[in-house]
């Protein structure tokens, strides 16, 4: 396993072989590979109705396709200098056995997997899409021993995890109050959680897929301040560490 710094560096340098990565699996041209990217953010919104009727795991899991997966390429190779903190954290708390809810395209998880820390990861996704790409990544990158693959967490056979990760997830969930509340469950008294959100669909719609109704946010926060107390960390981001409270 490569040591913390190398894992950092290889992010910073091409964030883990991602353009490789996507031209192999969709296929894609390279020549054509950044007019895709650019284009992913406006064509995933595009999909979405606009409003909060449509069914949240049916829009990631059936609708999205392949436009998700080039979103989420698209912020993490744009955004590396973001993003690399949030890998920092994640080497200061995650050990042993971690739960990646909402893996995306694998950068987390591929991150864990790279750390001695790190017995085995546990992705998780609904989009299948995501977790074939991730499979595919984690072969490519000889991690593929280190992760196995699930659309839900019931199709774990674990009962508890010593670290959760759940980055850009919540404000997507219909009951996020419920989703960290299931992670309470999980977790020991030493486990730590890593997670962020954003209840914002921004000035201009440009987020129509994320929640922002008052009472379910309300609910989340009301959650989060029952059942777990924060874990500061002087890193600047977004991005909280948490464990249990009762």
């Amino acid at each position: 396993m490569k040591n913390n710094e190398n894992i950092l560096n290889h992010f910073l340098k091409d964030a883990f072989d991602l353009k490789s990565h996507l031209i192999e699996f969709l296929p894609i041209k390279p020549k054509n590979l950044n007019d895709f990217l650019n284009s992913a953010k406006m064509e995933l919104a595009n999909l979405h109705p606009g409003d909060n009727s449509l069914n949240c795991s049916k829009f990631y899991e059936e609708m999205v396709g392949d436009k998700h997966l080039a979103d989420l390429a698209a912020w993490h190779i744009s955004s590396k200098d973001y993003i690399v903190n949030t890998l920092k954290l994640q080497q200061k708390f995650s050990k042993n056995l971690v739960l990646d809810f909402g893996g995306g395209i694998g950068t987390h998880s591929l991150a864990n997997a790279m750390s001695h820390n790190v017995e085995h990861v546990f992705f998780v996704d609904i989009n299948k899409t995501n977790r074939d790409f991730v499979e595919f990544r984690a072969e490519k990158l000889g991690l593929r021993k280190k992760i196995s693959f699930y659309k839900s967490i019931s199709e774990i056979n674990i009962m508890k995890f010593d670290s959760i990760i759940c980055l850009d997830v919540l404000e997507h969930l219909p009951d996020p109050a419920s989703q960290i509340e299931i992670f309470h469950e999980i977790m020991s008294d030493n486990s730590v959680a890593i997670l962020n959100w954003y209840f914002y669909k921004g000035e201009n719609n440009e987020y129509p897929f994320h929640i922002d109704d008052y009472q379910i946010v309300n609910k989340f926060f009301e959650i989060l301040q029952r059942k777990f107390v924060e874990i500061f960390h002087p890193i600047l981001i977004t991005t909280r560490t948490y464990k249990k409270f009762c």
